[in-house]
């Protein structure tokens, strides 16, 4: 009787920051500032206006009906995506308290990450390599297709395509891309949109993109360490009118790129007039970074629902990529029959 009175209490207490919701995190403005703003925060309504014109032209010509006439693309390149039909990164920048943003990142000054510690230098080169030799990140220059089994000059002609395993965790539908499962929760290109189900003693955040559910314990306690999870362990508590969700134990390779498994990241998720929530991120790994980076953006309130994502069962791409790389062994003379 007494815990679920206390329960009822806590639902009352709360009633009015109810966090239930479908939500549109899509923006235009980048998590890093760029560089030519400086220390620049705001954009004046001009310049944000200006900001979403141009992507709203490039969006149009971007989406033209494609030539059934036109050429194959040139072998080794690029095929890229026919058109932008699937991306939706959002319409405008970023707008907090009537202002707009240059980037999502408000900490250091410069709106940039800060610099690595030599530790996550050297283990974000180590990973760039592992990614060229064993994963093929295409966001590297240096791993473009070229057409040809060029992992067969490798000494021991290893290459990223020799097993289902060595490709990236987003390929194999294990978690979503860029950090859009968190924490932090940041915006992708598309599949931008959150499900809150928010109870007295959980909130679950549902993110489109790849199926992703983050369960957050309210008034507890965080597990033992030792056994970290791909989204981490997360605790949240109440502080007025905003939920503050503390995570520790991640895995060896957390969503958010280049962060180990000592991160923390501490997120506040607070309502705003009107409808919608002003989400704020502290990161913090002291292993990697040299000081910790805050950030913050706004989630818009969305209506419909959330359908699902189904990327194992769609997922045809990750076999032909295995497949692809065995005829480029045959025309090297090098594969199996």
């Amino acid at each position: 009787f007494l815990g679920g009175l206390v329960m009822l209490i806590t639902s009352v207490s709360h009633a009015e920051f109810d966090l239930n919701g479908t939500y549109d995190v899509g923006t235009l403005t980048p998590l890093e500032r760029p560089e030519m703003y400086g220390d620049k925060l705001r954009l004046t309504a001009a310049e944000a206006q200006a900001m979403a014109d141009r992507f709203r032209a490039f969006k149009e010509q971007a989406n033209q009906v494609s030539d059934p006439e036109r050429d194959a693309p040139k072998a080794g390149g690029r095929v890229g995506g026919y058109n932008m039909f699937w991306l939706d990164r959002g319409e405008a920048a970023v707008n907090i308290d009537g202002k707009f943003r240059t980037s999502i990142i408000t900490q250091p000054k410069n709106g940039r990450m800060p610099d690595m510690t030599d530790f996550g230098a050297a283990r974000m080169q180590q990973l760039q390599g592992e990614w060229r030799l064993l994963w093929r990140s295409q966001d590297l220059a240096a791993s473009q297709n070229t057409g040809t089994a060029w992992w067969l000059d490798n000494p021991d002609g290893k290459g990223p395509y020799d097993d289902i395993e060595q490709r990236p965790f987003a390929e194999r539908c294990i978690i979503g891309s860029r950090s859009t499962a968190g924490p932090p929760m940041l915006p992708n290109y598309y599949n931008n949109h959150k499900r809150i189900i928010h109870t007295a003693t959980h909130v679950m955040i549902l993110t489109e993109m790849n199926h992703d559910a983050r369960i957050i314990r309210l008034n507890s306690q965080h597990r033992a360490s030792g056994a970290g999870t791909w989204l981490g362990d997360s605790v949240g508590y109440w502080q007025d009118n905003t939920l503050i969700v503390e995570t520790i134990n991640f895995g060896e390779y957390p969503a958010l790129a280049g962060a180990s498994e000592k991160l923390k990241v501490t997120e506040y998720f607070s309502q705003q007039p009107g409808g919608g929530l002003r989400y704020r991120f502290v990161v913090d790994d002291p292993d990697v970074w040299t000081s910790p980076w805050h950030g913050e953006y706004s989630w818009s309130a969305a209506e419909g629902k959330l359908y699902e994502y189904a990327c194992h069962e769609g997922n045809y791409a990750l076999g032909n990529i295995l497949r692809g790389a065995r005829e480029l062994e045959k025309s090297a003379g090098q594969g199996a029959d």
